[in-house]
């Protein structure tokens, strides 16, 4: 089976392009980080992956709003490609700063597949602080990002991952079924003793989609939970385990997501 191609944007701030890449990687496809400007200038070109991510980190600063001026530039200079890209049988995700980029760049929810229009935002944490902890969640649409899972935990670390719109689009999005992720009280709520909603988002939504479900955006991280160490009760968990003479697991739950985009394409 010939591997499915991934491209990880980088550029002006996003860091987590190496965490991102490794994650397809390790799910079997072949990654490569580019910066937007070789993607501008020809160097790199969409059509010849299957796969487009962008990652997390802040993106220009986050000084005009987190991902608002990098979705502008792709909208200047790549939005013929993007446009493109998206009527073919492919995959999009947008990782914490990169789900505001969807958001800004309106490859999300997409309405009517009116891909362009800004329909939803990522506002300030209602704590008015960044928040790095885990958290619990369950998977409300049917996407091929989220095939098989019921309920997932993974960690978030942004300060802008409150979502908000108006009541006419939030009916849309449940209507449609394009609400991917909502927040739930779980293990990790529970474990580190913490509410289930971490940032005030309306309806606990933590990811949505598009109406085709093949691009994703979501604020929690799924490459910073692809190995088993990486959860916070990974201890108790491993010694619950040597005790009952059980398996000791080495996956996280990040790299289902991974493996589900691959997968896809076999």
């Amino acid at each position: 089976m010939t591997k499915p191609k991934a491209l990880i944007f980088s550029g002006y701030g996003l860091n987590s392009e190496e965490e991102t890449a490794y994650g397809f990687e390790l799910a079997g496809a072949t990654a490569d980080i580019v910066h937007i400007n070789d993607i501008i200038d020809g160097k790199a070109k969409l059509d010849s992956y299957q796969i487009i991510s962008f990652p997390g980190g802040f993106a220009y600063g986050d000084d005009t709003g987190a991902g608002n001026a990098y979705a502008s530039k792709i909208k200047n200079h790549l939005w013929d490609a993007m446009q493109n890209f998206i009527r073919k049988d492919k995959l999009i995700i947008g990782i914490c700063n990169g789900c505001q980029i969807v958001a800004n760049l309106g490859l999300v929810p997409a309405f009517a597949k009116k891909y362009g229009e800004r329909d939803v935002a990522l506002i300030n944490n209602a704590s008015a602080r960044l928040i790095t902890r885990w958290t619990d969640m369950k998977v409300v649409s049917n996407t091929p990002w989220l095939k098989g899972i019921e309920k997932i935990s993974l960690p978030i670390a942004h300060g802008e991952g409150n979502f908000f719109t108006d009541k006419k689009y939030l009916a849309q999005l449940k209507k449609n079924k394009q609400i991917a992720l909502q927040y739930i009280s779980g293990g990790m709520c529970e474990y580190l003793d913490l509410p289930a909603n971490p940032n005030g988002s309306i309806e606990d939504i933590a990811g949505i989609t598009d109406e085709t479900g093949k691009i994703l955006g979501l604020m929690p991280h799924p490459e910073r939970g692809m190995f088993f160490v990486q959860r916070p009760d990974w201890e108790f968990i491993k010694e619950t385990n040597l005790r009952a003479k059980k398996k000791i697991p080495t996956e996280g739950p990040g790299l289902q997501i991974f493996t589900n985009a691959v997968q896809y394409f076999s």
